[in-house]
């Protein structure tokens, strides 16, 4: 029996706010399977983030575990969790994160440079990921010059560059017009179903959900519903 790409054990996490203690999440388990869509859903502040977070190995439970490709990575070290980021994971954060004196470019093969990929294996993988997403008019523009959905489609190619197993995604579309959101989407879905890449999002985005194989609904921090779509 294959191991699930990511599993979480009774995870817990409680963040203390001047003196009082705030439960973001309480005793969550999630399996998600090799291969998998998944949508978690749920109202703000009902611990969405939290969760993508320690799965990505961003931040550590409180209580329990998280296991990805059958490792604890809660027990992991700083370097292990950096090198499991690296290796096998895509992150698409909200704020995009990109580094600002980098051209669109250079922001989508920076994780290619930290893997230590042969130039002419990143020029390639960036030429790729580039056309994907729509950006071959603003390849050489900083963040500075760019929309707010430009800046996310830099943000997503960069996160499909290295081809991760998994991709970990927090309102990818949120900056995004119909027509945009609708190709990226595609482009995720054929990536799903052709090449097997694990797809885990937080959405609000009814596009998203009609991609998703399962859902998972949050809601104060635990998990409240769970099926196929």
């Amino acid at each position: 029996m294959q191991e699930p790409i990511v599993r979480t054990e009774a995870v817990e996490k409680t963040y203390l706010l001047g003196k009082t203690e705030v439960r973001a999440l309480r005793g969550v388990d999630l399996t998600i399977e090799q291969g998998d869509f998944v949508s978690v859903m749920g109202p703000s502040g009902c611990g969405k983030t939290t969760l993508l977070n320690l799965i990505g190995c961003i931040d550590r439970p409180t209580a329990g575990r998280v296991f990805f490709d059958g490792h604890d990575v809660s027990s992991f070290s700083d370097d292990q969790e950096a090198d499991t980021r690296l290796s096998g994971m895509g992150f698409i954060f909200q704020s995009f994160n990109l580094v600002p004196v980098l051209t669109a470019a250079q922001n989508i093969e920076f994780p290619l440079i930290l893997a230590k990929r042969k130039r002419s294996e990143r020029r390639k993988r960036v030429d790729s990921v580039i056309e994907m997403v729509g950006l071959e008019d603003v390849r050489d523009h900083r963040p500075d010059e760019l929309s707010g959905g430009q800046r996310q489609r830099v943000a997503i190619a960069r996160a499909l560059v290295n081809e991760p197993r998994l991709v970990i995604a927090d309102e990818p579309t949120a900056n995004l017009d119909s027509e945009t959101g609708e190709a990226v989407l595609s482009a995720m879905a054929r990536l799903n179903y052709e090449d097997g890449v694990s797809f885990l999002f937080s959405t609000h985005d009814e596009r998203i959900v009609s991609y998703a194989r399962r859902i998972v609904r949050l809601r104060d921090g635990a998990v409240v519903g769970e099926g196929a779509r």
